[in-house]
C-alpha cells in the first residue's frame, strides 16, 4: 500500500502548491474537444496554456527568446503543469488515480535561432517528477520549437497518462 504522505495530492500540499480552478473557456472561443479525454486506462491531455487562479486562460503570450526569457518561460511551463494537474484532477476526481506519466509534448513559440526549448519544458517535467515521484512521474518527452501557437501562446503542453 502507498504511504498517504507520498500521494500526489499530499505532495502538492507539502510543496505548498496551489492548483488553479479547472479551465474556463471564454464564450467567444469554440473548442470542439476536451481538455482531458479518458479512454480506458489512459487519459490524453490536450495542449494547455497557463491558467490563472480562477481557471481563465493566462498565456503567457509571445515568442520565447524575444518576448520571454528562457527562465521566465521555464517558470511558465511549471505553471502550465499546475493547469494540467487542475484539469486532470477535475476529470479524474483525484490525482491519486494517475499510475504513470507516459508522454509529454511541449511546444515553444520560438524566436528565430532559439534552441533552448528543452530547458523551457524542463519546468513542466520537473514539476511532474516533484509531484508524482520518479516511479509514476517518469515520462518520455519531446520539446520542439514552433513558428507560432494558437492565440499567440508562448508555450503549449500536452501529455498522456495511465490511470486506474
Amino acid at each position: 500500500m502507498t504511504d498517504p504522505a507520498e500521494t500526489p495530492e499530499a505532495r502538492l500540499r507539502t510543496l505548498g502548491l496551489q492548483l488553479p480552478a479547472p479551465a474556463v473557456v471564454p464564450d467567444h472561443v469554440h473548442l470542439p474537444f476536451s481538455f482531458v479525454n479518458i479512454r480506458g486506462e489512459r487519459a490524453m491531455i490536450s495542449g494547455h496554456p497557463k491558467q490563472a487562479a480562477d481557471g481563465s486562460i493566462a498565456g503567457p503570450y509571445g515568442k520565447v527568446g524575444t518576448d520571454l526569457s528562457t527562465a521566465d518561460a521555464q517558470a511558465a511551463a511549471r505553471d502550465i503543469g499546475l493547469s494540467v494537474l487542475a484539469n486532470l484532477r477535475a476529470e479524474l476526481g483525484s490525482l491519486d488515480r494517475v499510475t504513470g506519466w507516459l508522454r509529454v509534448f511541449g511546444m515553444v513559440n520560438s524566436s528565430d535561432g532559439y534552441t533552448d526549448q528543452h530547458l523551457v519544458i524542463n519546468g513542466f517535467s520537473d514539476l511532474i517528477l516533484d509531484v508524482f515521484g520518479p516511479s509514476v512521474g517518469r515520462h518520455s518527452r519531446s520539446a520542439v520549437g514552433v513558428a507560432g501557437l494558437p492565440m499567440n501562446f508562448a508555450i503549449e503542453i500536452e501529455a498522456e497518462v495511465a490511470i486506474s
